[in-house]
């Protein structure tokens, strides 16, 4: 499973003509599906018809189609990934070296966009079918900023208004970021805002309250559906989010066999799932009908655990509880990051396909303290001279004890991870880490039994 003789170059691009003509969904080949969401008031499977009220129609197919394991994709959506993509594979030579260790460690970089990150992989398709139904704009949240970045760009090409809620705390430290929003024609909300019904609910349980990604998806869906001509769309944690964002691993996949390499170890950080999902998808998918073995690491923030510490249960997917019930890890719909947690990597819970792939076993998740994940981010970008965004360098820490640990044992392992974007709009959170005042949590266990013992109760077969 190691490289072949020939010289691997720094950079590996795939030409126009190797571009992915079709998405990958990984849930053709799990055995064990992810479960069907549910309407929070009857319990009962959505429909269709339900899930269209909320997002758009071919979205909404696309949620709960899980039998067609490839989709094409558009022309119009090809067209546009040709002005990005391929984005180029990288084998991280000066890093190997500077850590001494016989391991080889590629990195699939997404940031190499206007938006600085993979999200646009699945803004620009979220877009593309918003206005092939015809919608005057669609509605969203954003945690760090990146999904909302990535959105704005996406409904500017198309024509489409904009409106994001974005969580308050990172509406408060990133101005930067609203303002690419606000360039691109988006509206940015701080979210909870007394703008919406459920806004001024959560202030008034929660007063003071920074916000979650859950607070600003509960803003969002209600926008969407008391505006007419408007639906809602969502960055992470859905089935057909994953989807979009298969075009990573393909792209990683097809680079990776051009040069006889086959990867060990696949990591990626873990917040809501899509980065992650993307991936792994075509590897995991050979690992699923016992073609190939992979180890697949998920990174968590420890202030944010879904994975490692939330319950594999039904969950509300917002804060306001109006959204449909997932079944996945959660900490709790009402779960709110302490205020210090820099970055994404911030929503209750996980992927319905990663959380049930790592409840079979076929996925492995660790946890990482923030301090660690700059110094991690700080000594990535010293060596290979990119500047990380804080949710990459969760990947970045656990590629580099992946790395250490060959070093100890001599083995030579072939590492590949996920660097999701670039870290220039995370300059206040970089500054706290190197003036020292950058401080870690990790959330109690009483603390995530109260946000769980809230949850639905939900009988299952």
């Amino acid at each position: 499973m190691k490289a072949t003789d020939k010289k691997i170059p720094y950079k590996i691009y795939l030409d126009e003509n190797e571009l992915p003509r079709a998405w990958y969904d990984l849930r053709a080949d799990m055995k064990n599906k992810p479960a069907p969401l549910l309407n929070p008031a009857t319990h009962k499977p959505v429909t269709p018809e339900e899930l269209e009220h909320v997002f758009c129609r071919d979205l909404a197919m696309q949620e709960l189609c899980d039998t067609q394991r490839y989709v094409p994709i558009p022309e119009e959506i090809l067209n546009f990934y040709k002005m990005y993509r391929p984005s180029p594979l990288v084998r991280a030579y000066c890093l190997e070296e500077k850590l001494g260790t016989p391991a080889e460690i590629y990195y699939k970089f997404e940031g190499n966009n206007t938006s600085g990150s993979h999200k646009l992989n699945s803004a620009i398709a979220q877009a593309y079918y918003a206005k092939k139904q015809g919608l005057k704009g669609v509605t969203t949240e954003t945690g760090a900023g990146q999904w909302g970045t990535a959105l704005s760009m996406a409904c500017a090409y198309f024509g489409l208004d904009c409106q994001v809620y974005m969580v308050k705390v990172s509406y408060e430290q990133k101005p930067h970021r609203r303002e690419v929003m606000r360039t691109y024609g988006a509206t940015v909300t701080p979210s909870p805002s007394e703008t919406t019904e459920v806004g001024r609910k959560i202030l008034k349980e929660f007063p003071g309250t920074t916000g979650s990604l859950g607070c600003a998806i509960s803003e969002a869906v209600e926008a969407a559906e008391t505006t007419e001509g408007y639906r809602y769309v969502l960055g992470s944690v859905l089935c057909q989010v994953s989807l979009h964002q298969s075009i990573i691993g393909l792209e990683t996949k097809t680079a990776l066999e051009k040069y006889g390499v086959k990867p060990d170890v696949i990591i990626g950080c873990a917040g809501g799932g899509s980065n992650l999902s993307g991936l792994i998808a075509p590897f995991m998918g050979e690992k699923l009908r016992g073609e190939a073995d992979y180890k697949f690491i998920a990174v968590e923030p420890a202030s944010c655990p879904s994975l490692s510490r939330g319950k594999f249960a039904y969950d509300f997917c917002d804060t306001g509880k109006v959204c449909p019930l997932a079944r996945m890890y959660t900490l709790g719909s009402g779960f709110i990051p302490a205020p210090n947690h820099a970055g994404g990597l911030r929503y209750h819970g996980m992927s319905p396909i990663l959380s049930q792939l790592y409840h079979d076993g076929y996925l492995e998740a660790v946890t990482a303290v923030q301090t660690d994940v700059f110094g991690a981010a700080e000594y990535f970008a010293r060596v290979e001279g990119i500047l990380p965004a804080p949710e990459s360098s969760h990947a970045i820490k656990a590629a580099i004890d992946q790395a250490l640990e060959c070093k100890k044992t001599g083995e030579k392992k072939v590492i590949v991870f996920g660097l999701t974007g670039t870290g220039y709009f995370d300059m206040t959170a970089y500054r706290k880490y190197n003036d020292g005042a950058m401080s870690d949590y990790i959330p109690t266990d009483e603390e995530i039994g109260k946000s769980t013992s809230s949850m639905p109760c939900v009988e299952e077969d």
